[in-house]
């Protein structure tokens, strides 16, 4: 059996890390699907249904890349949303942002995520970084 695809919804405020995950993705031949929301409110909007609609994005075989700081809602409240949601609470979210202040840490981990990685500054490291991520979300079984 050929297995499925897994889609990537990207919460991202900043143009600029959008760009440098698309051009990691391609640097590193990752073509999974991939959505951006540039912030949690939106994100929320495009995973759930509305009207008897499915959702923009399908929630299963799904990995939610997240980053903490933007407006509206920023990423810790969007956890917390998003867990208190029966259909969006199992989905696995890797943290992706540049606070490495412990506090945001020890937030995000208590909402259950994946992971927490610190956006490396350089380029080269941060394409690594996403190789590293497409090999875990390879072999991982999704909900």
């Amino acid at each position: 059996m050929k297995p499925v695809a897994i889609t990537i919804l990207l919460i991202e405020d900043d143009e600029v890390d959008v760009m440098n995950v698309k051009r990691a993705f391609k640097k590193n031949n990752i073509i999974n699907p991939l959505y951006v929301a540039s912030n949690g409110l939106d994100a929320l909007s495009m995973l759930r249904s509305k009207n008897d609609e499915p959702p923009t994005i399908p929630v299963t075989n799904l990995l939610i890349l997240l980053d903490l700081n933007m407006p509206k809602m920023g990423g810790i409240e969007f956890l917390q949303e998003m867990r208190e949601d029966p259909t969006l609470k199992t989905i696995p979210v890797v943290v992706l942002t540049t606070s490495n202040q412990e506090v945001d840490r020890v937030e995000a981990y208590q909402f259950n995520i994946a992971g927490y990685i610190v956006k490396p500054v350089v380029f080269s490291k941060f394409v690594e970084t996403m190789a590293i991520l497409n090999k875990y979300w390879t072999i991982c079984e999704m909900p």
